[in-house]
């Protein structure tokens, strides 16, 4: 499995790749910074400018059933912000 598992595409990372050139990714939870920049230079063929990254504690969940009380966690992730040098982008869509 590679470092990069799926790139992050919601309305705020959206508005940040717009106005801030930047991009988000959900990444391999033994990745370092570095591992994580060149393997986005690698597949998506950027200059990385910096790389911030964020571990996410699965959140315990709960819910009603007709059986009792359904008790589980969400699987934790790492999230990578990934910054691009100015001028540069990544478009997504283009492999659709």
């Amino acid at each position: 499995m590679g470092i990069i598992i799926k790139p992050v595409i919601t309305e705020k990372m959206t508005a940040q790749s717009d106005k801030l050139n930047r991009y988000g990714f959900i990444v391999d939870k033994n990745s370092n910074k570095v591992q994580i920049k060149a393997a986005v230079e690698k597949m998506y063929s950027v200059t990385v400018d910096s790389v911030n990254t964020q571990n996410y504690v699965g959140k315990v969940k709960t819910r009603n059933t007709t059986k009792g009380l359904a008790i589980g966690r969400v699987n934790r992730h790492k999230r990578a912000i990934v910054t691009l040098k100015q001028g540069e982008t990544i478009d997504f869509y283009a492999s659709i």
